[in-house]
């Protein structure tokens, strides 16, 4: 499958940049309000948890401070599952306590922390 591996850092591209994208995107709905949401200005945990996504996810989806920015949203979404969905008694299954696109953002970031902007990035790590 030589073709695949030559798209390699295409498609590698590809996820950080939506990966960002969407993340932006939260953090957009828990600042401004965006996408028909209200802004959660006045709680401090989703204050921050808006602004790592909105400025982390920017930052993944341009290639720039890739590694810092991944790592933080990533322990953001690890934060965020277990004190959202997996503590305080609720069931541990992400399938179960609905969890599972924390469980996947965490991962997602933490491959783009450890892979870096890529070929493709405003700024090589």
């Amino acid at each position: 499958m030589k073709f695949l591996s030559n798209l390699e850092p295409i498609a590698y591209a590809a996820f950080r940049i939506v990966v960002g994208f969407l993340f932006a995107c939260h953090g957009a709905e828990k600042l401004f309000g965006a996408f028909g949401s209200h802004a959660q200005l006045h709680d401090p945990w989703m204050l921050t948890a808006g602004l790592i996504e909105f400025a982390g996810g920017i930052l993944v989806a341009l290639g720039l401070l890739t590694r810092i920015a991944a790592f933080l949203a990533s322990g953001e979404m690890a934060f965020g599952y277990f004190m959202k969905h997996a503590g305080w008694g609720l069931n541990f299954f992400p399938i179960v306590n609905h969890g599972e696109s924390a469980v996947l953002y965490c991962f997602a970031f933490f491959l783009i922390a450890c892979k870096g902007a890529g070929k493709f990035g405003a700024q090589k790590d």
